[in-house]
């Protein structure tokens, strides 16, 4: 018991007490509002006590610090050891264009890097695509070819910076371009570190940029982490993602639910299509988790996560290595919760969602900029959420200690409690065959598009409150600097993806392209093809028309 006897009776003498003048102020005020709820809709009570928490056992619920079930995170030390990574999310334009500003915040103090792409390249469509008319380096860096990829990394140093890539259908071509301009530059795939994004179920569940259907899709995924496993160690292969799940209507507990199990779904491949062992390639495996607005239930969300992976890691895997239970993540800050109207508003959301990040321990922070609702950030807008982080960590004393509200009332039963209903999800998901088949009845889906229908109709009839969106509401104008993308930047991009198409060598091309082509079809792993595929300057569509060719296209069934 986490109490002594003799103190539970006494909190509840109390407790009951208290709740009969709550009784009579309510009689005196009956239009006080009774039903108060998260920002997902759980319920919150009145009062937490010593009761809500009575049946937990502090060297097996709680634990310190870098010991199972890592609760209170996975470093011994926590961040008095190291800061979390601050790793601001960026693309724009041309990869010379992104470079600067990778450069730029470099300079200003981020530990890790962060890249988006443009649309085309996510879809795996180069920019003279027809499919790719209008969007080249609109929403992020326009990516062909092993050249661009040479000037996006130009001047990074390879060896001593992470890179992130937001990266899903194409992970495999732009990891071997990445691996490919590590060997150009002289760099050891070993000594590389960083994350592609790689989460192909969530894409099916959520984000919706897909290329093939999930069965391959699951299989390319696990040719990278039987690559990166045997020869480049420091790479996380995966970022098992729930930020786009919650940033498409889900409550907390989903995102947490589908988010693990989808991880287990990976594992799982793996385990049997690899017939590797868990904790030769778990350790490497990564998490990306949303921040949103509501407080407390972001960082009881995130508690949790470590709690439920480390579990299952433990019983469901039997794996052995601490390490394979750690559930290492990075998060960024809510885009959903920002709005157009009253935008630098948006500065004061950010600032809660990543404390709320850091009292959850994430190992790796995104902090949104206020005039990301409009546009691209503005480098004084990606200053001002970089300098939000470094505020955080240097001024606030939040990093002075572990896990600061472990033991409340209130923090252990709300994560006791989104713990609980993550794990009716998982169950569930077990029971219809795993998460493809769930998709493939479209549970998931249908879930979020439910709790994000709930959720508008609260906004609307006024039960939950945005600042300025439907209370507090002001004409005055706000003007925001706008960064926009010029059309020439798609021209010139095309112009030099037709003059590296001219100077190519074409043969090499294509034998490169049969050689990925076979391992499609003979089940062997792609990345080797790959990256000899794109030395060759074999562009990302053409690639990535090899997948669509052998594996086929995936075309949303648009359930409703």
């Amino acid at each position: 018991m986490y109490f002594s006897k003799e103190m539970q009776e006494a909190s509840l003498k109390l407790t009951r007490k208290w709740e009969d003048e709550v009784q009579k102020s309510l009689k005196n005020n009956p239009d006080q509002k009774e039903r108060f709820s998260t920002v997902s809709d759980e319920e919150i009570k009145r009062l937490y006590t010593p009761e809500d928490i009575q049946d937990m056992n502090f060297a097996e619920d709680i634990g310190a610090p870098g010991e199972f079930p890592y609760l209170r995170g996975n470093q011994v030390t926590g961040y008095r050891g190291r800061y979390w990574t601050f790793r601001m999310f960026s693309g724009m334009g041309s990869a010379h264009d992104t470079n600067q500003r990778w450069k730029m915040l470099l300079r200003e103090g981020q530990t890790g890097l962060s890249t988006a792409f443009d649309f085309p390249t996510l879809m795996g469509y180069d920019s003279d695509s027809p499919k790719a008319l209008g969007e080249v380096g609109k929403c992020g860096v326009a990516i062909d070819t092993l050249e661009d990829f040479l000037v996006l990394m130009e001047g990074i140093p390879l060896a001593e910076v992470t890179t992130s890539m937001t990266i899903n259908p194409p992970a495999t071509v732009l990891w071997a371009m990445y691996c490919a301009a590590a060997d150009i530059k002289g760099v050891p795939l070993s000594r590389i570190g960083g994350t592609i994004q790689n989460d192909m179920l969530k894409e099916f569940i959520a984000q919706k940029t897909f290329m093939c259907p999930p069965e391959p899709s699951v299989k390319l995924i696990s040719d990278t982490v039987e690559f990166g496993t045997k020869y480049v160690q420091r790479w996380n292969t995966i970022s098992i993602s729930g930020y786009h799940i919650r940033e498409a209507g889900a409550t907390a507990v989903q995102e947490l639910a589908f988010t693990i199990r989808d991880g287990i779904e990976y594992v799982e491949d793996v385990v049997r299509r690899k017939q590797m062992n868990v904790d030769d390639f778990a350790p490497r495996l990564s998490f990306f988790f949303n921040s949103h607005i509501d407080f407390f239930e972001e960082i009881c969300k995130l508690r949790a996560a470590r709690r439920i992976w480390a579990k299952i890691m433990r019983d469901r895997f039997q794996a052995k290595n601490p390490r394979s239970m750690w559930l290492r993540f990075h998060t960024q800050t809510a885009g959903c919760s920002l709005a157009a109207q009253q935008p630098y508003n948006n500065v004061v959301r950010t600032t809660v969602e990543a404390l709320a990040a850091v009292l959850g321990g994430t190992q790796s922070l995104h902090t949104n900029s206020l005039d990301e609702v409009f546009c691209l950030p503005s480098e004084h807008a990606a200053e001002i959420a970089l300098r939000t982080q470094q505020i955080l960590a240097e001024e606030t004393g939040v990093a002075s200690t572990i896990d600061p509200l472990a033991g409340s009332y209130f923090i252990e039963s709300l994560t006791n409690k989104i713990e609980e209903e993550t794990w009716d999800y998982i169950n569930k998901i077990d029971a219809m065959g795993g998460m493809i088949a769930a998709i493939d009845k479209g549970f998931p889906q249908m879930e979020i598009a439910e709790s994000a229908y709930k959720f508008q109709a609260q906004l609307e009839k006024g039960d939950k409150i945005m600042v300025g969106v439907n209370k507090y509401l002001s004409n005055q104008q706000y003007p925001i600097p706008l960064v926009e993308i010029e059309e020439k930047v798609g021209e010139e991009q095309i112009k030099r993806l037709q003059e590296v198409r001219r100077k190519r060598d074409g043969k090499s091309v294509k034998t490169s392209l049969d050689n990925i082509r076979s391992a499609c079809k003979k089940g062997d792993n792609v990345m080797p093809h790959c990256i000899d595929a794109v030395k060759n300057l074999a562009t990302l569509q053409e690639i990535c028309d090899v997948y669509r060719e052998v594996y086929g296209e995936y075309r949303d069934p648009g359930l409703y």
